[in-house]
C-alpha cells in the first residue's frame, strides 16, 4: 500500500504542511532559498555596477531592479501602512494648491495667498490634480518621484513654455547609467516595462533648464526625478519605512496565521474513542449484505463507511468550515467483556495562547511600521495601550506635523510645477503650496463659531 505524501501548501508567506490521515502544522519559519531572497540583501549598495536589460545599462533600482515591485507587493499585503501612507498624503495635501508669495513682514516669514487668472488658467488645460496625486503618491513610497515635462509648440518659433507635466511611475522608470555615479550626471532616463523585463525602451533626456531656455531643438519631451536625499545612495532614494520592511511583512503574516486557525483548524482539536465491537458489528453487516447481492467483501468497503461516519461527525463538531480535525482510535474491551463506550473529548490547544502571542506580534509590528512610516500614532488612528489618542493628543500631533513635516515634502512635490510656473510667467513671482487651516481648541473658539448641534 502506497503512503500518499505530505504537501506543502503556500499561504502568503506562511506555509501549512498537510500531512495525510493528520492533520495540518501551520510553519512560518519557511523561507526562500537565500539567492531568491531580497530581504537578506536590503542592506546592500546597488548602485556601484550597472545592469544591462533590454539593451541598455542602468543603474539597477534594488539590487535585483525591483525595488518598487517588492514595495508594492508587501504593501498590497497590508492592513496597515498604506491607510496609513494615505492619512499622511491627506494631511500633506490640506485643503489643496494654493498659489501664494513669500513676504516677510515685522521680522517673520509669510505666505501671502493670492489668485492668478494666468497660472490657473495654465494649470486647468491640462490634469493638474492627477499629477499632484501621483507626485505625492510615488513620493511617499519611493521618497521621490519621476515626470515628464512637455513643451509648448511655441518654442518652434521662440515662445519657450511647458505645456503640461505628466508623472510616470517608478516601476517604470530606470536612471542611465554614469561612471561618475553621482545624480547631477545622469543625462538618460529609460521607461519600459522593468518588471517584466520585455517590449520596447523609451529614452528621454533629462530636463536642462539653461538648455530648454537656449537651445532651438530642445526635445520636446525630457525627464526629471525629484526625490529627497538618501543618506549614501547616490541616485535613487529608498521609502523612510525601508528599515521597518521586515515589521511590515510580519505584521501582514499575523492576518493569515489567524485566518488558516479559524477557517481550517490546523490543529486536531478532538480525540476521539469508538468501541472495537462497533466496527466488529459494521464488518459482519456488510458481509452479510454483500453475499446476498452476490458480491465479495474487502475491507476498503468497511474504510468507507468509517469515512462517512467520521465526516458526519466532523460536520457536528465543527463550527467552522473543514475545522473538524481530529484523531479515532479503537478501543478494547475491558476486563470483564465490555466494550469501551464511544468517547469524544477535545484536546486543549492552548490556542488561547498561541492567539495572544500573535496579537502581541501584531501590536509591535503595528507599531514598528507606524514609526517606519513617521506618522504619529494619534494621526494614524492607531490604538496606543489599548485606546485612542484624545482630541487635544491629535490637535498637538497635527501641529507638530505641519510645523515640522511638510516643508521638504511640499518643495519637493511640487518642485517641477512651480518650476514650470517660473518659466512660464517670469514676471508674476507665484509659487504653488499646500493651504493648511489653522485649526484651534475648541474652548479658543468662540460660541458663535462653533459648529451647532442641529441633530
Amino acid at each position: 500500500m502506497t503512503k500518499s505524501k505530505a504537501t506543502i501548501e503556500k499561504l502568503g508567506r506562511a506555509r501549512i504542511i498537510h500531512i495525510p490521515d493528520v492533520g495540518g502544522f501551520l510553519y512560518t519559519g519557511f523561507s526562500e532559498s537565500v539567492s531568491s531572497s531580497w530581504m537578506t540583501q536590503t542592506s546592500s549598495n546597488w548602485e556601484t555596477s550597472p545592469t544591462s536589460e533590454l539593451g541598455v545599462n542602468i543603474f539597477p533600482f534594488g539590487h535585483d531592479n525591483m525595488l518598487p515591485t517588492h514595495i508594492r507587493n508587501i504593501m498590497d499585503e497590508n492592513n496597515l501602512a498604506p491607510g496609513i501612507l494615505e492619512r499622511e498624503k491627506g494631511l500633506l495635501y490640506g485643503q489643496g494648491l494654493e498659489l501664494y508669495r513669500k513676504v516677510y513682514k515685522d521680522g517673520a516669514i509669510q505666505r501671502e495667498w493670492c489668485y492668478d487668472d494666468d497660472v490657473w488658467g495654465w494649470l486647468k488645460s491640462w490634469d493638474y490634480m492627477r499629477y499632484v496625486e501621483m507626485a505625492i503618491t510615488e513620493y511617499k513610497y519611493l521618497h521621490g518621484f519621476f515626470d515628464k515635462v512637455y513643451a509648448s509648440k511655441g518654442k518652434r518659433i521662440g515662445i519657450k513654455r511647458i505645456a503640461k507635466l505628466e508623472v510616470v511611475p517608478g516601476i517604470n522608470v530606470r536612471m542611465g547609467w554614469v561612471d561618475s555615479r553621482r545624480l547631477e550626471d545622469v543625462s538618460k532616463i529609460y521607461v519600459a516595462d522593468w518588471e517584466n523585463a520585455t517590449g520596447e525602451v523609451s529614452e528621454y533626456n533629462v530636463f536642462n533648464r539653461e538648455r530648454f531656455l537656449d537651445e532651438k531643438n530642445y526635445p520636446n519631451v525630457t525627464m526629471s526625478y525629484h526625490n529627497s536625499y538618501s543618506y549614501a545612495r547616490s541616485i535613487y532614494s529608498i521609502p523612510s519605512f525601508y528599515g521597518a520592511l521586515n515589521w511590515i511583512k510580519r505584521s501582514s503574516d499575523v492576518p493569515v496565521i489567524l485566518k488558516y486557525i479559524t477557517e481550517n483548524s490546523i490543529n486536531v482539536a478532538y480525540h476521539i474513542q469508538s468501541p472495537a465491537l462497533f466496527w466488529q458489528q459494521k464488518r459482519e453487516e456488510l458481509e452479510t449484505e454483500c453475499a446476498a447481492k452476490g458480491k465479495t467483501f474487502n475491507d476498503s468497503m468497511l474504510e468507507e463507511l468509517k469515512n462517512t461516519i467520521m465526516s458526519k461527525l466532523a460536520e457536528t463538531l465543527s463550527g467552522k468550515k473543514n475545522a473538524g480535525k481530529f484523531f479515532h482510535t479503537i478501543s478494547l474491551e475491558d476486563d470483564n467483556g465490555k466494550p469501551w463506550e464511544w468517547k469524544i473529548e477535545p484536546i486543549d490547544q492552548k490556542i488561547t495562547d498561541f492567539i495572544e502571542a500573535q496579537i502581541k506580534v501584531s501590536e509591535k509590528a503595528d507599531s514598528a511600521t507606524t514609526s517606519g512610516i513617521g506618522l504619529h500614532p494619534a494621526l494614524s488612528n492607531i490604538m496606543v495601550a489599548g485606546k485612542l489618542s484624545s482630541g487635544s493628543e491629535m490637535l498637538y500631533a497635527l501641529k507638530l506635523y505641519l510645523g515640522s513635516d511638510t516643508a521638504i515634502p511640499e518643495a519637493i512635490i511640487l518642485q517641477s510645477l512651480n518650476r514650470a510656473i517660473a518659466i512660464n510667467f517670469p514676471d508674476k513671482d507665484l509659487q504653488l503650496g499646500f493651504y493648511h487651516q489653522v485649526i484651534m481648541k475648541e474652548d479658543e473658539v468662540s460660541p458663535s463659531n462653533r459648529l451647532k448641534n442641529n441633530i
